[in-house]
């Protein structure tokens, strides 16, 4: 049986990490549903009732099919849940060139 997200205990530290990790492209959903235990269709949920309208469908169509947001679709070779480029957690920018 599926929780809904009001079943899910979520600060709102831990929204806007989980909105950010969704909004980056090279960010899988299962990282998502690892590091907190939120399932794709719950992250987008959240997405939905924390986002403008427009800037949740723009998410929405660049997300939709992405290979690297879904590990099934990604490349075997690609290991990794972030970019290369990014730091590490801590700091969690990118390096600026």
């Amino acid at each position: 049986m599926k929780k809904a997200l009001s079943e899910y205990e979520l600060d709102a530290v831990l929204i806007d990490r989980i909105i950010e990790m969704a909004w980056e492209d090279r960010t899988p959903f299962d990282a998502i549903e690892a590091q907190f235990g939120i399932p794709e269709a719950t992250v987008i949920n959240l997405m939905r009732r924390n986002m403008k309208a427009s800037s949740f469908r723009m998410w929405r169509k660049r997300v939709q099919g992405r290979a690297t947001k879904h590990n099934a679709l990604r490349e075997e070779s690609v290991k990794r849940f972030r970019c290369s480029r990014q730091k590490t957690i801590s700091l969690n920018k990118i390096s600026k060139r």
